[in-house]
């Protein structure tokens, strides 16, 4: 039986679950045992990736394949340099144009069609037939729009139909290809909704009784200035209300949802239950797995329901109405500073409806009692106690 070849990012996530393990207690050996591998092969794995964070990893894997790419692009430069020049000197918008100047490269220069094809960006199956339209196509097309329109909840498939008991000889396929280009479509109808109280992961079976009873995480979605997308995942105490992390990145994946909750586990303990809804992140084996690993357990809302994680849904809403909407970010460096400012003005200053306008987690100053500095208390005066939490 072929060994399995673990990627770097898991081997990373692996590691980080022995650590969490080490922290409640267990041994090295029970935390090895618990990922699928030996003492030799975790010892070995931590000499290796040991410190490494995900993103230092990823780091490294795409500066493999920067360098593979170089020496790849440097091997092939002369020759797509010379097909290039030889082809044509201006641009080549067209098939047409492309077929063209594929035929000259090759009968010129005794490359193959690949090549050619791959140098000027023509597809191989345009190359060899080139493509004509019937002389009714237009026609067809007007007859399709026409009954789209008319029927909006028909496919393409009831349409063909309509087509030929008007007397048209076409094929669903063809009408398919027309249906395509045109881009043509049958609106979606609302889905129906479920009642909460039939979910055993919903808000009204599964309630937060104490902080690290239940936590709640989902992915918010934005965009810098420059119009590239920005994601953020946000993990939220539901009893408290305290936003315990927002990780802001370009791209999020199931790996990254370990990641951050590793660093939550270690840092305040491992919860009870884990909310979230069923997203392709959330739901991942290497998620569930990762999870029940170190003793949490998983509660996923139903499927279209997201009034079901309420608290982490009115958190979104917070997040983008008070500082998503009234801020453009340039970068995303500039986006990581001011969500994480906020988040700490979130969790320390701003007032919660929901307790009683008192922040979340609000900064504990504590003052020593005058015994203690050296400081005489006044008569019939009592040293101050520190506030409480």
């Amino acid at each position: 039986m072929a060994r399995k070849q673990h990627k770097p990012e898991e081997i990373v996530a692996k590691l980080r679950q022995v650590e969490v393990l080490v922290g409640q207690g267990k041994t090295v050996a029970d935390g090895a045992r618990a990922i699928g591998v030996t003492e030799a092969t975790y010892y070995r794995w931590r000499s290796e990736y040991g410190g490494l964070k995900l993103d230092q990893v990823r780091r490294l894997k795409q500066l493999e394949q920067e360098n593979s790419r170089l020496r790849r692009a440097v091997s092939d430069l002369t020759l797509e340099k010379v097909i290039l020049k030889e082809a044509a000197f201006g641009k080549l918008l067209s098939a047409a144009r492309r077929r063209v100047a594929v035929n000259h490269v090759t009968a010129a220069l005794q490359v193959s069609e690949r090549t050619a094809c791959r140098v000027l960006g023509q597809n191989r199956s345009t190359q060899r037939k080139p493509r004509r339209a019937a002389d009714d196509e237009a026609a067809l097309t007007r007859a399709i729009v026409r009954l789209a329109k008319q029927y909006g909840r028909y496919g393409y498939r009831r349409i063909t139909a309509l087509l030929r008991a008007e007397g048209w000889a076409c094929n669903h396929k063809r009408v398919e290809r027309i249906w395509r280009a045109e881009g043509l479509k049958v609106p979606p109808r609302q889905p129906k909704r479920g009642r909460l109280w039939l979910n055993d992961g919903s808000c009204v079976r599964l309630r937060p009784e104490r902080a690290n009873h239940v936590w709640a995480y989902d992915f918010v979605e934005d965009r810098t200035r420059d119009g590239r997308k920005l994601r953020m995942l946000n993990v939220v105490d539901e009893f408290s209300r305290e936003c315990l992390a927002i990780r802001v990145a370009r791209k999020l994946n199931s790996l990254d949802v370990i990641d951050v909750l590793a660093d939550l586990f270690i840092l305040r303990g491992i919860p009870g239950h884990i909310r979230s809804d069923n997203g392709p992140e959330f739901v991942a084996t290497a998620v569930k797995s990762w999870i029940t690993g170190v003793g949490a357990g998983t509660a996923y809302i139903e499927p279209g329901s997201p009034w079901e994680n309420g608290y982490v849904e009115s958190f979104n809403g917070k997040l983008r109405d008070e500082l998503l909407n009234a801020e453009v970010f340039n970068n995303l460096a500039e986006a990581r500073v001011l969500i994480e400012q906020w988040r700490k003005h979130y969790n320390t200053v701003r007032p919660h409806s929901a307790l009683r306008y008192r922040p979340p987690a609000p900064e504990v100053i504590l003052t020593l009692p005058a015994v203690l500095t050296g400081t005489p208390s006044p008569a019939g005066s009592t040293p101050p106690r520190p506030p409480v939490h």
